[in-house]
C-alpha cells in the first residue's frame, strides 16, 4: 500500500508542476485514502516544502520577486489562522469540505476558463490569505493564488517559480503549527524521505513537459480529474 502511495504522490507531483496548481491539489485526497487526515496535513506540509524546493531550482532564476513580495504576507497569516483553526475540527468535516472545494474549483475553471481577477492590492491580499488559509484549514489552496496570479499574465514557467517561493513560506509556516500540535511526530517522520526524492524527480520531469505541451488542453484534463478526486472524496467519507 505505501508504494501504491509513492508512485501516485510522484504522479500528483508531475501533474501539479505541469498544472501549474501545485501537487497538493491531488496530494492531500490520495493521502486520505492511506492516512487519518490530520497526518495527511502534517505529511502534505512537509512535502510540499521540498516540493516548493526543487521548483525553485529547477524554476527559481524566474521569479518576479516584486509579485512575491505582495503574496507572502497576507499568504502567511491566511495560513497560520487556518492551521490553528483545524487543530480542533472533525476529520469528517475535513474530508468532506476538500471534496466540495475539489468539486467546485474544477466545475467553476472549466465554465469560465478565462476568468481572472484584476490585479490591484486589495483583490492581491483577499487571494493570497484566502489561499493561505485554505492551505492551513484543507492543506490545498494553491489554485486560489494561481487564479489571483493569473491577472499578471505570467509565462508559466515565471508563474511556477513566483508561485513556488510563495508558497515555500506558506508551507514552512503550517509544518511548524502542524509538527508543534503533534499532527505528524518524529516515528512518522519516516514518511517523508520518500517524498523528498519524489519531489525532485516530479517537478523535474513535469519541467520537461512543460515545456513541451498544449498547457490550455492538459489545464481542462487536470480539471476533469479534480473533478473526479473531489467526487470520490466525499464518496469515501459517506461509504466510511
Amino acid at each position: 500500500m505505501l508504494l501504491l502511495f509513492y508512485i501516485l504522490a510522484f504522479i500528483a507531483e508531475i501533474i501539479g508542476t505541469v498544472g501549474g496548481f501545485g501537487s497538493s491539489i491531488f496530494f492531500v485526497p490520495i493521502a486520505s485514502f492511506f492516512f487519518e487526515p490530520k497526518l495527511v496535513l502534517g505529511i502534505t506540509a512537509f512535502f510540499h516544502v521540498f516540493s516548493n524546493i526543487s521548483k525553485l531550482i529547477l524554476f527559481g532564476k524566474q521569479i518576479k520577486m516584486n509579485i512575491a513580495i505582495k503574496f507572502i504576507i497576507p499568504s502567511v497569516i491566511g495560513v497560520i489562522i487556518g492551521a490553528l483553526l483545524v487543530v480542533n475540527q472533525s476529520t469528517t468535516l475535513f474530508s468532506i469540505l476538500i471534496g466540495i472545494f475539489l468539486i467546485s474549483f474544477a466545475v467553476y475553471f472549466l465554465f469560465f476558463p478565462q476568468k481572472t481577477i484584476e490585479a490591484t492590492n486589495k483583490n492581491i491580499i483577499i487571494g493570497g490569505s484566502t489561499a493561505g488559509f485554505l492551505a492551513g484549514f484543507l492543506g490545498t489552496g494553491g489554485v486560489i493564488r494561481g487564479a489571483a496570479m493569473a491577472a499578471f499574465n505570467l509565462e508559466k514557467n515565471v508563474f511556477v517559480a513566483t508561485s513556488a517561493f510563495i508558497d515555500l513560506f506558506v508551507d514552512i509556516s503550517r509544518s511548524a503549527i502542524y509538527y508543534k500540535n503533534e499532527f505528524i511526530d518524529s516515528e512518522k517522520m519516516i514518511y517523508i524521505i520518500p517524498l523528498i526524492l519524489i519531489s525532485f524527480a516530479g517537478s523535474y520531469i513535469g519541467k520537461l513537459i512543460l515545456e513541451k505541451i498544449d498547457q490550455v488542453r492538459f489545464r481542462k484534463i487536470v480539471l476533469i480529474l479534480i473533478s473526479m478526486m473531489g467526487i470520490l472524496t466525499i464518496i469515501k467519507e459517506a461509504w466510511l
